[in-house]
């Protein structure tokens, strides 16, 4: 490889917040970014260029075992915890190269290292795990004289013991996600196996050799997709607004740019937008300072002042603009509907960018959920509006989705006054998916529930003689729902079977009800039977139902409550004293 065809390789760093992401960066740029940080925790993306005199400088290795080093750097992208900017994409997959997925040793897999996992899964990213914090292992000895291999090796029998297996117990897990895995030392064909690199980001053991693998996998396996191409093709990644002037924060990954050139950003809309560049300015090496420049080259990090105010959206691709404004609206179109295809029914999908939109719709896809809109941006009154039309078609899809958003006042406000629309936010997708799937299947069961109850009545009354209103014609009286629930034109028959009448109204607080549920006292009026002759030493009275209602309340068993179900069997015992094989299959 020639060091002038080809760019730098674009490495996502991502795991789960604490497992030391920022501080293997920091170890890397000698910096203390990590400090800075509100709570230790990273706010925000970052980018870092890493030139090949500082990966020289820092990895001694590459010397020691002879490897020379073609590429001309890296570019680090530093990410949140959660999987928005681990899904950053361009045209034709992952916007990474490859990443490094951070691990602590002694933590392991956590919920948002699945998640990240699952995305790097869907988007065929190579990754490498750096097995973090070892000196947190209690009696962990480090030896600058050996190799890394040596002082994993020689440690005490007993932190040997709890080092293999943390290490082990990790590759059980990535098994599971259909990852082999090994120590990198172990490995001998590295397309078919996962490297684990134990190191500390603290004392700086394993760090060296992160960065000689790093250099290595780019190396032997980023040849063609290095290349540089001729047009000059980014990603934004966030619109900074400012009272003098907005820019945006982007990722040149091919090609070039030069100040004064037009680009266009992918839009929802069919129109992409189209805009000159005011003001370019590039990450400087090893510093979140920018430098104004005439031209740069990818890969690499920029802010951008466009010659007038644009709004474009997060996570949208962009391409140089040369009067081809129908074949980049081609482009663009084939790229939004490859990756943000909807249904014809389902829920409402919103997310901060275009990665994590794409992110979120891939993991609704793998559980089955259907979304009918999907955008970016904050939830808004048009988002409650699509919910609330759903409300009309299918209640369990009445419900809006946010990932890494927020609502606006004016859905707040209309919200309010609506009940049942459901919305969701979370900053991270795996307890998003989790409470939106757990909501749904209770959702499911309650709306299944009201067809199979609507279709017969299933309710055990206990008769209260002490409140009785009325003898004859109708009987009124009051009662309590022992099981089930009630509901007008309900047949009942007592504890021997015998028909005791049909409910013709329900009063509660001395009003007509629809229904009365378990635990509910009522009043109830029975058409043509006399309570004195009839009830008054009956204690129990129970919905009377046919064999095939009985079959179809047993078919769906799963919807009702145990008092429910008990109350079905009793009701079979009632009408077996009759017919003996009553209601058995």
């Amino acid at each position: 490889m020639k060091t002038k065809k080809i760019r730098q390789p674009i490495v996502t760093v991502c795991g789960h917040v604490d497992h030391g992401k920022t501080s293997i960066l920091d170890y890397f740029r000698g910096s203390s970014v990590q400090e800075a940080e509100a709570g230790g925790i990273t706010q925000k993306i970052s980018f870092t260029l890493y030139p090949s005199s500082q990966i020289k400088k820092t990895c001694q290795l590459l010397e020691d075992k002879g490897i020379s080093l073609d590429i001309p750097g890296f570019l680090f992208i530093d990410t949140p915890g959660h999987a928005a900017f681990t899904n950053l994409r361009k045209r034709g997959g992952s916007l990474a190269d490859l990443a490094i997925l951070v691990i602590d040793i002694n933590e392991g897999i956590k919920p948002q290292t699945a998640e990240v996992i699952q995305i790097l899964k869907i988007n065929k990213t190579p990754f490498l795990i750096a097995l973090n914090k070892i000196d947190n292992i209690s009696g962990w000895r480090k030896n600058s004289g050996l190799s890394l291999q040596e002082n994993i090796e020689t440690q005490s029998s007993n932190v040997k013991q709890v080092f293999d297996e943390r290490y082990l117990t990790l590759i059980g897990d990535l098994n599971s996600f259909g990852f082999d895995a090994d120590l990198f030392y172990k490995i001998q064909d590295f397309t078919k196996k996962i490297s684990l690199i134990p190191c500390s980001a603290k004392t700086g053991e394993g760090l060296q050799e992160l960065m000689m693998m790093l250099c290595g996998l780019s190396q032997k396996y980023l040849g063609e997709r290095l290349k540089l191409g001729k047009e000059a093709k980014g990603v934004i990644l966030e619109l900074k607004k400012e009272k003098s002037n907005d820019y945006v924060e982007a990722i040149l990954y091919d090609g070039k740019l030069e100040k004064n050139q037009e680009i266009a950003v992918a839009n929802f809309d069919a129109n992409p937008i189209i805009s000159r560049i005011k003001v370019l300015e590039e990450i400087q090496p090893l510093s979140n300072k920018f430098t104004t420049r005439e031209q740069v080259q990818a890969a690499t990090g920029l802010r951008i002042q466009f010659s007038e105010k644009i709004e474009v959206l997060p996570g949208m691709p962009f391409l140089e603009y040369k009067e081809n404004e129908e074949k980049i609206k081609e482009i663009f179109k084939k790229e939004l509907t490859d990756n943000i295809s909807t249904d014809k029914f389902g829920i409402i999908a919103k997310a901060d960018s275009l990665g994590s939109l794409e992110a979120l719709l891939v993991l609704l896809k793998q559980n089955k959920i259907p979304v009918l809109k999907a955008g970016i941006g904050n939830v808004n009154k048009i988002d409650f509006s699509s919910a609330k039309a759903n409300l009309e078609i299918n209640e369990i899809d009445s419900i809006i989705l946010g990932f890494n958003v927020s609502i606006n006042e004016d859905a707040k406000e209309l919200l309010r006054g609506s009940a049942g629309i459901k919305v969701f936010t979370e900053d991270v997708i795996y307890k998003l998916i989790d409470n939106l799937v757990e909501f749904r299947e209770a959702k499911r069961k309650e709306i299944e529930k009201k067809k199979l109850m609507s279709l017969a009545a299933l309710c055990k009354l206990r008769i209260l003689p002490q409140y009785v209103f009325r003898n004859t014609k109708p009987a009124i009286f009051g009662v309590k729902i022992e099981a089930g629930k009630l509901i007008p034109n309900s047949n009942l028959i007592d504890i021997e079977g015998e028909k005791a009448g049909r409910i013709k109204n329900i009063q509660s607080e001395n009003r007509s009800v629809e229904e009365a549920s378990e635990g509910m006292e009522v009043a109830v009026s029975l058409p043509g039977s006399n309570f004195e002759r009839q009830l008054k030493t009956k204690e129990f009275l129970y919905s009377d139902m046919g064999e095939s209602q009985f079959r179809n309340f047993k078919k769906n068993k799963e919807l009702l409550t145990g008092k429910e179900l008990s109350l079905l069997q009793e009701i079979a015992l009632i009408k077996r004293k009759e017919k003996i094989e009553w209601g058995k299959d």
